[in-house]
């Protein structure tokens, strides 16, 4: 039956992992809208569960994930190319670096590159205040007489006071905990496995391939497309989340600039047009519509931050990069284990936080993962981890340098400028236009930084319907436009939909969604690095692990060897034409343990790469 309508549709899809994909997103949406307290309810106390019994599951893991990489990257498994041996990159450094940043958290850091350091700053996440903090936030009070009221809650044990110097350092350090190396670590992780089982095993861009070695077959069984499906909803609701904080930025800057009311009724337009915008890129493909975009973007983003830097306290702000660079290395490693464990309680400020974060993060895996890795064909592991770990890592940070450090200096030269509309009135979508406020040129800035908000939206869309419609095509690299369109669409439509019916209510439940179908999304990172390795220790040929220059030189030698027709030790071959690397070749380099040849009558799931591929 679904086969026949696929035929109808004129689709190129997996039946199964698409219409029920779609149905299950079509069913929470109206469940969303007709019982949105009963689902907040349920998915509340699931998500409060999971970050009180397991949020110290999440920081140990994610923590795990980034130690694996960084082994892996340095390894001698860094020699592997993610493709065939002749296989070469298809983008320029630059084209990758500008589709992964827009691909991954540029909306994000849009949003939070103010609003998160001001937060902290605020709310010293180390120092234990968040009760206090949330009280004042409900008093009587205007945003000059907060901060001062801020300045004098009492902080035991040394820790920092809220708005001082101690509290600015660890602002910075919290928030570059939140989006470097950590949030890197969750991306860069699928993204590996699945360019491995594509590009070296010939499977399809579906999270059920990173399974191959220990289910087989069965990928393609009610327990594979179980996984896809998951995925695919995952994803969707992963990316409506920032599509509502993207559309209520983009609606509180039009706000700021032309006095355009923040209401439901806006923000659906403002999703009508993004996701006009975005459905325009999937028709255009990939080279000229995401690729294009990117290029944009990225641009854009650097000039804004150049301008930061020259118009605002420019030597200041160098040297706030140099120093918030240390204070993140610096405060690494505790943070990448810090459980919020004292006092001894309920579970605290962390769980609302970093757990949440991790949680969301992980539900954007495959979207980003299978996006990564579609675009970095032909580079060795080393280069693939250093370059999606190090280059979006080292934006961030500078990033959250300047926005960060800026939005700080201006806090303590007027106080409550800044913490007033983000922490007293709750209102982060617009932390950015306040900070932008305080600079030459205000309405032309914040049109500017609308319109990259607007653009960093429509790569997300463009981006996750060409992953969602991979995650449902199975081995079809190039399926018809109107699939990547149809889930283009219903990303804007679950975003908006939520919105109209019952706006704010929505996305928190929508978070608390997240926060729970993260979970088992985690579980499969620790299952990834399993599969990652035992395929890789045996599909990889033990020539393939040596240093490039090395195996250069012992091909050259085997090359000579061959054509000389005298083997290593002096010997005659008898067969001196031989191809280079061949068995008959005297210098040819052999696995110290060779793999015997499979069972005939025993299940062998682990090799199904086509012949051209191998």
């Amino acid at each position: 039956m679904l086969e026949k309508l696929q035929r109808a549709l004129g689709l190129r899809t997996n039946p199964a992992i698409f219409f029920s994909s779609a149905l299950l997103a079509l069913v929470f949406v109206v469940g969303s809208i007709l019982f949105t307290e009963e689902v907040d309810a349920a998915f509340g106390d699931a998500a409060e569960a999971v970050k009180t019994n397991l949020g110290w599951l999440y920081i140990l893991g994610v923590t795990a994930f980034l130690i694996f990489l960084l082994w892996i990257a340095f390894s001698r498994f860094g020699h592997v190319r993610l493709g065939g041996k002749d296989d070469r990159p298809e983008f320029s450094n630059v084209t990758w670096f500008g589709m992964l940043f827009a691909a991954g958290i540029g909306t994000i850091l849009m949003f939070w590159g103010v609003a998160e350091p001001i937060n902290h700053f605020a709310n010293p996440p180390l120092s234990g205040v968040n009760e206090q903090v949330s009280e004042l936030t409900e008093a009587d009070l205007n945003s000059r007489q907060f901060a001062e009221q801020l300045r004098e809650i009492p902080v035991g044990n040394g820790a920092a006071e809220p708005l001082s110097e101690g509290a600015a350092n660890e602002a910075i350090g919290f928030s570059l905990y939140h989006f470097a190396f950590h949030t890197w670590a969750i991306f860069t992780l699928p993204a590996l496995a699945f360019a491995y089982f594509a590009y070296r095993r010939g499977l399809p861009f579906r999270v059920s391939s990173i399974f191959h070695p220990i289910l087989g077959d069965r990928i393609n069984g009610p327990i594979g497309k179980t996984v896809d499906v998951i995925a695919v909803i995952g994803t969707l609701f992963g990316v409506a989340v920032s599509i509502g904080l993207g559309t209520l930025q983009i609606n509180s800057g039009l706000n700021g600039l032309f006095g355009i009311e923040v209401s439901g009724t806006v923000q659906i337009a403002i999703i009508a047009v993004v996701t006009t915008i975005a459905t325009i890129s999937v028709v255009l493909g990939l080279d000229k519509g995401i690729k294009w975009l990117s290029n944009v973007n990225i641009w854009m983003a650097v000039a804004l931050l150049i301008f930061i830097i020259v118009a605002g306290s420019t030597i200041f702000l160098l040297r706030g990069v140099i120093e918030s660079t240390g204070t993140y290395l610096s405060m690494l490693v505790p943070l990448s284990f810090w459980n919020d464990a004292l006092p001894a309680g309920d579970w605290g400020w962390q769980g609302t936080w970093t757990v949440f974060y991790w949680a969301w993060t992980i539900t954007w895996a495959p979207f980003v993962g299978i996006f990564v890795a579609r675009i970095s064909k032909g580079r060795t592991v080393r280069e693939f981890v250093l370059g999606v770990l190090g280059a979006p890592v080292a934006f961030s940070v500078v990033w959250f340098s300047v926005f960060g450090m800026s939005s700080l200096n201006i806090e303590f030269n007027d106080p409550g400028s800044l913490v007033g509309p983000v922490v007293q009135e709750g209102d982060t979508a617009a932390a950015l236009f306040a900070f932008l406020d305080h600079f030459p040129a205000t309405e032309v800035l914040m049109a500017f930084a609308v319109l990259i908000v607007v653009i960093f939206f429509v790569t997300s869309s463009d981006s996750a319907s060409l992953v969602v419609d991979m995650l449902t095509s199975g081995n079809t690299m190039h399926p018809p436009t109107r699939q990547r369109v149809f889930w283009a669409v219903l990303e804007g439509v679950i975003a908006a939909t939520l919105i109209a019916a019952t706006g704010q209510q929505a996305l928190q439940a929508l978070q608390q969604v997240i926060t729970v179908l993260g979970l088992p999304f985690f579980l499969i990172g620790f299952l990834t690095i399993y599969c990652l390795m035992k395929a890789m220790k045996r599909d990889i040929p033990e020539e393939e692990l040596l240093p490039p220059r090395t195996r250069a030189m012992l091909e050259k030698r085997t090359a000579a060897v061959g054509a000389s027709g005298v083997t290593a030790d002096g010997r005659v071959d008898a067969e001196p034409s031989a191809e280079p690397g061949s068995p008959r070749t005297g210098t040819t380099l052999r696995s110290p343990d060779p793999v015997a040849p499979p069972d005939p009558d025993e299940s062998d799931p682990q090799d199904p790469r086509p012949e051209s591929l191998n």
